[in-house]
């Protein structure tokens, strides 16, 4: 910043510079014409009198010759004297004077600018001559100097400024960076300070902030969530590994095929919650990528006549309801739904499709006993189950919802539960993709 902030500095002082060095050298120019112009005009006067003087005076810088019909030297200051015709150039016939800078004229060393004026006389035209010296770009050193000295202090001053403005600035995030290092998950619930100013650094302190408290309710949801896994793993476990030290301690009285098949209950639920897991662990880890068109309506008619179900399902479906995903994972969405439903219904699932204001929607209501409000979100959470989830199925992940929402939102939508006036009512809504129209003769 203070490297930006002398470098526009320095434009704006060379860009200053320049425009006052021009400023002051037409004046100064205009200056020294004037005196040489007012010189000669006087010349001019005694030239009609008659009365030119062999010597004349002149104001300072300024030189004069005065030229006789015939181009003879009559009259000129004393550094003239002995000289030669500063110039040759004479005024047009139909002007009366002209000016130009000559490098050198005659009898000088440097650039002069130079009037000459025709005076009218019956035998012939007599030229007044005056010469100022012409007047540099830089005018003079001394005016150099003083500008360069002001440029290289205000840029100095400014860089100072800056420096200062921005060490100050930084001082609050600064910081914010030193906490930051000291916030490690075994102190997460440390906050940064937030500056009293209301400036992008509050806002930055705020933002941060904000960060840590997602960033520590995502811990808090990961250790809850190793708990709950760790405790539904080890009852399995601990369920066969009960069975099988029993049976060891008493081989004689045990029923060795029921005891098998008990175990292989207690394999087949550890299986489904590691399966479970993975799945979730895939959705997490993984941004989902799908390129097919799926039909929602063929998809949900294709798996109701696949499997058989215990409950009536009473389907609602409308044609070209379709959406860009991934067939297979809409399916276990759909199929987890359809689950849940069947484990709560009491007698009659609808299941119904449609698509409303550029969304694809799909709807599995049961008539049992619904999920109340403050449950809705609940159940979305891993291994959470509702009193009545556990009565009825003892056997459950609390894993299905969880990766059903999951899904959803990978394909850009939401599942939610909404009111219904019995039961519960799952509502999937995604963007609702058109299928393209594949005209006649195209390839």
């Amino acid at each position: 910043m203070t490297v930006i902030a002398g470098t526009v500095t320095v434009l704006i002082c060379a860009i200053l510079t320049t425009l006052i060095l021009i400023g002051v050298r037409d004046r100064a120019a205009d200056y020294r014409r004037q005196q040489a112009g007012a010189a000669a005009l006087q010349m001019v006067f005694f030239v009609k009198q008659g009365e030119v003087p062999p010597r004349l005076r002149s104001p300072r810088d300024v030189a004069i010759q005065v030229l006789d019909a015939r181009g003879r030297i009559v009259a000129a200051t004393p550094d003239l004297e002995g000289e030669g015709r500063m110039a040759r150039f004479v005024p047009g016939r139909s002007s009366v004077y002209a000016v130009r800078e000559l490098c050198p004229p005659a009898g000088f060393a440097s650039c002069m600018d130079v009037l000459a004026f025709r005076v009218f006389d019956p035998r012939g035209d007599w030229i007044v001559y005056a010469a100022a010296p012409a007047t540099p770009w830089y005018v003079n050193s001394s005016l150099v100097t003083v500008l360069l000295s002001m440029s290289v202090l205000v840029t100095l001053l400014a860089c100072l400024r800056t420096w200062g403005t921005v060490d100050r600035t930084l001082v609050p995030v600064d910081a914010i960076r030193a906490e930051l290092t000291e916030i490690t998950a075994k102190k997460s619930g440390r906050r940064v300070t937030v500056p009293e100013n209301r400036d992008e650094v509050r806002r930055l302190a705020e933002a941060v902030n904000a960060t840590l408290d997602r960033l520590d309710a995502a811990l808090e949801r990961q250790r809850s969530f190793t708990s709950d896994a760790s405790h539904d793993l080890r009852s399995p476990i601990a369920a066969a590994r009960a069975q099988m030290e029993e049976a060891l301690m008493y081989p004689d009285e045990v029923d060795w095929p029921q005891a098998g098949r008990t175990v292989l209950q207690n394999l087949d639920r550890l299986q489904a919650i590691v399966t479970d897991l993975l799945e979730l662990a895939r959705l997490d880890a993984t941004a989902w990528r799908g390129d097919e068109i799926v039909d929602l309506g063929a998809m949900v008619t294709i798996e109701l006549a696949r499997s058989e179900r215990s409950k009536q399902v009473v389907p609602h479906i409308l044609d070209d309801v379709t959406v860009r995903g991934d067939r297979l994972r809409l399916v276990r969405l759909f199929t987890n739904l359809l689950d849940n439903a069947e484990r709560h219904a009491e007698s009659r699932i609808d299941v119904s499709v449609w698509h409303a204001d550029g969304e694809a929607c799909l709807e599995v209501l049961d008539d049992g006993a619904g999920i109340t409000v403050q449950d809705r979100e609940k159940v979305f959470e891993r291994f959470a189950r509702l009193q009545a989830g556990r009565q009825r199925d003892a056997g459950g992940t609390g894993l299905g919802l969880p990766i059903a929402r999951e899904i959803a939102r990978a394909h850009g939508g939401d599942l939610t539960i909404e009111d219904s006036a019995r039961g519960a009512r799952f509502v999937l809504r995604v963007p609702h993709e058109k299928r393209e129209e594949k005209g006649e003769g195209k390839r």
